[in-house]
């Protein structure tokens, strides 16, 4: 329970009672981001529904569908995505990258991608249909996002070995010693592969739900995610030899992004053929 309030405490702005961040609920923490994204994919989702049943214009539903998951984590994900602008944009060496991502002021290519970024996410989401099952699909975005978010933070390694990001990773390292029946012996468990095993259940159990809802939207979306992930991939590897938090914040902000813009050109096609 207390990883849980913690995902929640840390990603969210839900309100949750004060816990003590303990290295062994923050080892099990990440497993609950998902669920994070649910809540936020929720509201999301009675938006939508609301938009649709009152009869709101695109624009309108499109602005809040934006603002909404945005204003409900508080902007640490997009914060993460100014801070690497930043870093990719100074096109300086890895090591001086790493230091404009701790760095707590916003540079003018931090502020420039991020009015592009909105200005293109709301351009989707106006363009997007998202009623009926295309909406559920949609909302279930935010949690598929977070999923796979964890996973890539639990399996690429980190580029710093310090930070918040390695707060929440690094306990998954320890070693638990286990009772085997009159013989105690110690076996190394891993935390980070259980953790990468309930991630990935949650990535495959949020984009089966997506494309149950609605086929071609929720496919169309997966690709979108599809092509954000290995653009995050190779970015991250290759500019930073790793994630950190803001990486983190940045690839979720991306995926956001390519499921909608996806989905939106899918739908597209699905009219014109």
């Amino acid at each position: 329970m207390k990883s849980l309030i913690i995902a929640f405490a840390m990603y969210s702005k839900f309100p949750m009672p004060r816990v003590d961040w303990e290295k062994k609920a923050l080892s099990w923490a990440l497993c609950w981001f998902p669920l994070v994204g649910l809540a936020v994919g929720a509201v999301l989702w009675l938006w939508l529904a609301l938009a649709g049943w009152l009869g709101f214009g695109a624009v309108f539903t499109a602005a809040l569908a934006l603002l909404l998951p945005i204003a409900l984590s508080g902007g640490i994900h997009l914060d993460g995505f100014c801070d690497t602008c930043d870093a990719l944009s100074s096109h300086q060496s890895r090591e001086r990258k790493l230091e404009i991502l701790k760095d707590s002021h916003t540079g003018a290519f931090a502020i420039i991608c991020c009015g592009l970024y909105l200005l293109v996410f709301f351009a989707a989401w106006c363009e997007a249909a998202p009623a009926g099952g295309a909406a559920l699909a949609l909302a279930l975005g935010p949690a598929f996002s977070r999923s796979l978010s964890g996973l890539f933070a639990v399996t690429l390694p980190n580029a710093r070995g310090t930070g918040l990001l390695a707060t929440f990773t690094g306990p998954m390292d320890a070693v638990k010693a286990r009772g085997l029946g009159r013989v105690t012996a110690k076996r190394p468990e891993r935390l980070r592969e259980k953790a990468r095993g309930v991630l990935a259940a949650w990535a495959v159990l949020t984009g089966g739900a997506m494309v149950a809802a609605d086929v071609r939207t929720g496919l169309a979306a997966l690709a979108g995610a599809g092509l954000a992930c290995v653009y995050y991939v190779v970015t991250a590897r290759r500019q930073f030899g790793g994630v950190t938090g803001d990486l983190a914040g940045f690839f979720l902000q991306l995926c956001e992004l390519g499921m909608v813009l996806c989905a939106a050109v899918g739908q597209r096609l699905e009219v014109l053929l």
